[in-house]
């Protein structure tokens, strides 16, 4: 296999995409700290809360998480009274987690502070160029060739 460099644009690219999400995460998990949750409680939260109940699985799919993270945040939050866990009536196996009132509560607080701070973070480009940016990340995963 021949030796292979990155190109400065292929570097430049890698690097400020990380360093966003980076940024990104920093930010939103700080505004989780001041409310008193943690980042993955966070992010179950915003799932149930836009998607009403969810399984356990779809809870995990929808914030991109792994198997063995789950059950401890979901444990966690039942404790804490941020969310119910019942078992499914169609399928006994699974499940279904849903908001408390305290749990809407403090998404309530959290998602509108993170939905603002992202909007000034990508208030530097116009939405000309957002639709851009939109569309050239959704070419990479619609042309993913590894």
């Amino acid at each position: 296999m021949p030796d292979l460099e990155l190109t400065a644009t292929e570097s430049y690219l890698i690097i400020s995409l990380h360093r966003i999400v980076t940024d990104l995460d920093r930010k939103t998990r700080a505004l989780c700290q001041k409310h008193g949750v943690t980042f993955g409680q966070f992010m179950v939260l915003e799932a149930l809360y836009h998607k009403g109940p969810l399984s356990v699985g779809e809870v995990k799919e929808s914030i991109l998480s792994t198997d063995g993270t789950i059950p401890v945040i979901v444990a966690n939050m039942e404790k804490a009274g941020l969310l119910v866990r019942k078992q499914d009536e169609k399928d006994r196996r699974k499940s279904i987690l849903s908001l408390t009132e305290k749990g809407r509560a403090i998404i309530r607080e959290v998602y509108p502070e993170n939905a603002e701070m992202i909007h000034k973070a990508f208030s530097v480009w116009n939405d000309r160029e957002r639709g851009d940016l939109k569309r050239l990340l959704a070419s990479y995963w619609d042309q993913k060739t590894f």
